[in-house]
């Protein structure tokens, strides 16, 4: 049981989540900043208000980790300010997966790639 699927992906989800604490803390960033932030991401579901296949691809776009990890390449390189942000939003991420919110299919909100919500 602990090999499924979506126990490895809630488990994996827990530890971006984890990493991205620890990493935020050690950085010395601002925790205020964190938790203004952390629910930024959801603002994407907006989308659902215009339709279920607007929301679930704004929603997958905003819930992948390919643009925070882009932002923290930016941000290693070029601006180091913008690491703080793509920790908070790969915390996000993390914390969405560990918790079993998987990326929406274009059916229903509910239908996810790890579960029906």
């Amino acid at each position: 049981m602990i090999t499924q699927p979506k126990w490895l992906l809630q488990a994996e989800g827990a530890g971006i989540f984890l990493t991205c604490l620890v990493v935020y803390g050690l950085r010395g960033y601002s925790w205020w900043l964190f938790s203004a932030l952390f629910l930024a991401p959801d603002l994407s579901m907006l989308g659902y208000l215009w339709n279920v296949r607007l929301g679930a691809k704004l929603y997958n776009i905003v819930h992948t980790e390919v643009l925070p990890l882009a932002l923290a390449m930016v941000g290693i390189l070029y601006r180091p300010r913008l690491v703080a942000f793509s920790l908070i939003w790969l915390a996000h991420i993390g914390f969405d997966r560990m918790l079993g919110f998987g990326l929406k299919y274009q059916t229903r909100f509910s239908e996810t790639h790890l579960a029906r919500v």
